[in-house]
């Protein structure tokens, strides 16, 4: 019989494996519907859509393996690396979706976002007063114009799998929509900045690495006390805390 795998799980949304699929509970059906017309629209691999009922959508694993996760090895030769690049550039230079994702968030919002998780975690002694002095003004460069791509919004290692050198598929895009591709490119490679070279070479663009910088502490700076009010580990060897100690 085959078992029920817990993905990831917390208050808002939860995903089981069972055999070969996939099943993707929301509490917000607006995000699965996001999240399949992204898939319909994204001109990379992506997974086959089973079929979707209320606050349940179901997928078909794709093959193949991640290059990793957050806070664990890196796998993968330089070649795949620069194939998740190229992929990533087809996304971006696709037409744009209708809608705003989680990248196109204005900067004036994102600035003030910041500027008040910054003042808590030193406030409530989350994290210390110079570590986020120093990534708040490391962040600072993200706050430019920027031209709207297609964005995936939420692209982690883990949800971009390869098999050897070729991109076999791309998952999770609730978050997808118009929105700064280096928010992309920064996500991408958060964590593992050994592989940023490889992945911009696939890309094949000049890269301003300041603003990939800036969102690997702007994004991270936001992301500590979400995680650790949802049962993450964020100081975790490797992990955002890490992120952050990197840019001192």
């Amino acid at each position: 019989m085959n078992e029920v795998k817990v993905v990831v799980a917390h208050s808002e949304r939860a995903t089981l494996r069972v055999g070969d699929a996939f099943f993707k509970v929301d509490s917000d059906q607006a995000r699965i519907d996001d999240e399949v017309e992204a898939m319909s629209l994204a001109p990379v691999p992506t997974p086959e859509v089973l079929w979707c009922k209320p606050h349940v959508l179901a997928i078909a694993a794709l093959p193949g393996t991640t290059l990793g996760s957050l806070g664990g090895p890196s796998t993968g030769s330089p070649a795949a690396w620069a194939a998740a690049g190229a992929a990533i550039r087809k996304l971006h230079e696709a037409p744009l979706p209708p809608r705003l994702g989680r990248a196109g968030r204005s900067t004036v919002a994102q600035a003030a976002a910041l500027d008040d998780e910054c003042a808590s975690l030193v406030t409530d002694g989350v994290l210390p007063a110079d570590l986020v002095a120093r990534n708040r003004q490391v962040a600072e460069a993200a706050f430019r114009p920027w031209t709207p791509a297609f964005t995936h919004g939420d692209l982690q290692i883990a949800h971009v799998f390869v098999d050897g050198d070729e991109v076999t598929g791309i998952i999770d895009w609730s978050e997808a929509g118009q929105g700064d591709a280096l928010y992309d490119l920064a996500t991408f490679t958060l964590g593992h900045e050994e592989h940023l070279d490889d992945v911009i070479a696939g890309y094949g663009t000049d890269i301003d690495l300041a603003v990939i910088h800036a969102w690997w502490s702007l994004r991270s700076l936001l992301a500590v006390r979400w995680l650790v009010e949802h049962g993450f580990d964020p100081f975790a060897p490797g992990c955002e805390v890490d992120v952050l100690r990197s840019r001192m």
